[in-house]
């Protein structure tokens, strides 16, 4: 059952009308979002930098876990025996492609093929006969043929798997004020198929990459400080019903809670990395052991080498290792007056249901970078019903068609600096942090109907808030 003191006290306020003027207080430790592996620093490496708490002697694992992340991998055979096995099918040949300078990807524009840092999840509705083993393992019913993601690129003597565009349908939404936000909603579409037509079932899911930073904060989280705040039945009646997913270990080979991705479909960050690795760039290790491409993909197939697992254990921890301690940065203006009243708002109004602010990690034994920290990630890393009109309509083990993980928004603020192009969302439709609050549905209906009711004054505030994180 989760706990939220006096939040039912302060909707009713709220209903009425009463938006409160006051700024919040300031709470000690909360301009440092990651603790003691926060970092100083703006502009386009904000999300690359190790944890500021990292001792100098543990940074070379590190940087050579930065290197096999941002430089490209290359097909087998080659005298580059550290970084080859890309393909034959693939989405990139670096994870930096898609999470650029480690933040965040991008939609494509109108009409315009997908630019790399997109993907599309596919698979099939399950039916009465489907293998309850897939479902409880992968989580989703793959295609036969194309699997579960769309690979929309392929070495040379193979064909890609197709080609991801969108086209956006365009409205207007008028806040209190008369102030007119122009919102895009994207039609994904799947061209050029390169191995048979593609069913009309087909459940389709893009996906834009996330930022990096602060992953290994949010690993060490225990599950039952998450579990607090879940009430799936909503037992307290504030129309929040969060839940955990429920997902396949691997390596436990077990399901445990997950945590990670869009609709937190993985456990951990190995898992996470070795999944893309295999489904991003084809690159199999000891956790996915088979490639990407078909029995029926002969062209794919003809490609494949003997060489089994393509990236070692070894430097698969030196990835981990990387993307566990990538810092978050501190916030500039945690004390500004505006800030503080953005702060109440963002509490007054239900945004803090979901978006938990902070928590306090455990003592991890070989982990001393995300030991005993007071985080402030605002997230609760659950699934919430988020309308139809995010929907997906693609289950991923228990998430169904609407749900969705909440994202963190610690160093939401410096996306822009971090790369130009970032767009929020699961599918980059919003272009802005005023668009993708336009966009809540489902739970987040009530805190964003209040949004638009705000007065101009109160929406900046608020968005000063969000910003500042």
């Amino acid at each position: 059952m989760k706990t939220r003191t006096g939040f039912l006290t302060l909707v009713l306020l709220l209903l009425a009308g009463c938006f409160q003027e006051e700024q919040s207080v300031f709470e000690p430790g909360e301009e440092r979002p990651g603790g003691d592996t926060s970092v100083t620093i703006a502009g386009r490496n904000a999300f690359s930098m190790p944890a500021g708490n990292m001792k100098v002697t543990r940074r070379l694992d590190f940087n050579v876990g930065n290197s096999f992340f941002r430089n490209p991998w290359v097909a087998s055979p080659s005298s580059t025996t550290a970084r080859d096995g890309l393909g034959p099918l693939f989405n990139t040949n670096s994870c930096q492609n898609c999470h650029i300078k480690d933040g965040r990807g991008h939609a494509p524009n109108n009409n315009d093929l997908n630019k790399v840092s997109l993907l599309m999840r596919v698979s099939l509705p399950a039916t009465a006969d489907t293998d309850s083993q897939v479902l409880l393992t992968q989580g989703s019913v793959p295609h036969p043929v194309y699997g579960s993601q769309i690979q929309d690129f392929a070495l040379p003597g193979s064909v890609p798997e197709g080609r991801v565009q969108v086209r956006y349908e365009y409205s207007k939404v008028i806040l209190k004020g008369g102030e007119k936000v122009e919102l895009r909603k994207p039609h994904f579409s799947i061209t050029n198929p390169g191995y048979g037509p593609l069913p009309d079932n087909l459940l389709m899911s893009p996906r834009v990459a996330s930022p990096m930073i602060g992953l290994g904060l949010l690993e060490a989280l225990t599950d039952s400080s998450l579990l607090t705040y879940e009430d799936p039945d909503d037992r307290d009646d504030d129309g929040i019903s969060g839940r955990a997913n429920r997902v396949w270990d691997l390596e436990q080979n077990r399901t445990v809670m997950g945590r990670f991705g869009w609709k937190a479909g993985q456990p951990n960050l190995k898992q996470q990395n070795a999944a893309a690795f295999n489904s991003d760039m084809g690159i199999t290790s000891t956790l996915f052991m088979e490639e990407n491409c078909s029995e029926s993909q002969t062209s794919c197939r003809d490609l494949l080498t003997s060489e089994q697992p393509e990236i070692s254990d070894k430097i698969l921890k030196k990835v981990t290792f990387y993307t566990r301690n990538l810092a978050v940065p501190v916030r500039q203006e945690a004390k500004n007056k505006v800030v503080l009243k953005g702060k109440k708002l963002f509490n007054n109004i239900g945004c803090a249901a979901c978006h938990i602010p902070s928590y306090k990690t455990p003592r991890l034994k070989d982990q001393p970078e995300q030991s005993d920290q007071l985080i402030w990630p605002y997230t609760d890393l659950l699934l919430h019903d988020m309308g139809e009109e995010l929907a997906d309509h693609r289950p991923e083990f228990l998430a169904s068609g609407v749900e969705w993980r909440t994202p963190p928004l610690w160093g939401i603020g410096k996306t822009h600096e971090v790369s130009i192009e970032a767009t929020f969302l699961h599918d980059g439709r919003a272009r802005t942090l005023k668009e993708a609050i336009l966009w809540h549905g489902g739970e987040a209906q009530a805190a964003r109907d209040r949004f638009v009711a705000m007065d101009k004054k109160q929406r900046s505030a608020l968005l000063k808030f969000i910003g500042s994180l």
